[in-house]
């Protein structure tokens, strides 16, 4: 079922150590894979599985993964519910009580559900870094913060409830990329409201979507990565775009990685005072 496997199951299976040694590579303690196989983030989840004994359950970032939720870097360890106190490099375990509606199963393996890997992730992360893997999350599998109440309720003397509370009710579904979650905390820190997501604009005929902003003064955010500038039909659509944008009173602000907290915020600014709206922010960014 997979390629990465036991070593002990495959040498009763009749594999010679010879075989093993020459061709297969060590992911943990007897826990293998064949030598030109990638390590990618599902080996190493269902490796970490392997070496506890198909015991462990698969939580935290690996468990965000195996929803279905992007921007987890291979390299990633692996947390795992169990008990065992010295997991080796890779994977880290927590001692932690899970009742079994926190449980799914994921091709044969126990992963924690979507609301509680999401508890985890606030609960375990920064908070920014614990709000971008919450987005997609949320956008893969549809969980939000009112089903993570529950679990916040039974677990209410665990440690970290406050922190995951915060970035629970700062996840939001609509954040397509890290740097889209990063411009939205941005302007939430500023202290502005917090802007709507994935905004919808028509003109009765063509649609265009702001990647957040705000309805009533109409004035919108979009993170550009890369591709706007070397992909030619992505250069094409943004012109449709704009325009379509300008013709509905929408005034957009494109925002790239070379531009400052400082240099976002004051054109920002600008746009709210050319709305009529001048903002005060908080200073400090």
């Amino acid at each position: 079922m997979f390629e990465v496997f036991k070593g002990t199951e495959a040498l009763a299976g009749g594999l010679s150590r010879g075989t093993l040694r020459w061709n297969y590579s060590a992911l943990f303690p007897d826990v293998y894979l064949p030598k030109d196989a990638p390590t990618t983030l599902r080996a190493n989840s269902v490796g970490a599985w392997l070496w506890s004994r198909r015991n462990g359950v698969i939580a935290g970032r690996a468990a965000a993964a195996l929803h279905g939720a992007r921007w987890i870097d291979a390299t990633t360890p692996i947390e795992l519910i169990w008990r065992n106190g010295r997991p080796p490099a890779g994977i880290i375990v927590r001692n932690e009580r899970i009742d079994a509606d926190e449980l799914v199963d994921i091709d044969g393996m126990l992963v924690t559900s979507p609301a509680r890997t999401a508890l985890d992730l606030g609960r375990h992360l920064p908070r920014d870094l614990a709000v971008r893997h919450l987005d997609s999350l949320s956008r893969a599998t549809g969980v939000q913060a009112r089903d993570v109440r529950g679990l916040i309720e039974r677990y209410r003397r665990a440690r970290g409830l406050r922190r995951a509370a915060l970035a629970l009710e700062l996840m939001d579904p609509g954040g397509e990329s890290p740097r889209e979650t990063w411009l939205r905390l941005l302007l939430i820190d500023a202290g502005l409201p917090r802007p709507r997501t994935q905004i919808r604009v028509s003109d009765g005929f063509n649609n265009a979507f702001v990647d957040m902003g705000y309805d009533e003064p109409k004035i919108g955010l979009d993170y550009e990565g890369r591709h706007h500038s070397t992909d030619r039909a992505q250069y094409v659509h943004d012109i449709g775009r704009a325009e379509l944008l300008h013709s509905q009173g929408w005034l957009t602000l494109q925002v790239v990685a070379e531009h400052s907290r400082r240099f976002i915020l004051h054109r920002l600014s600008e746009a709210f005072a050319r709305r009529g709206q001048p903002l005060r922010l908080r200073t400090g960014l």
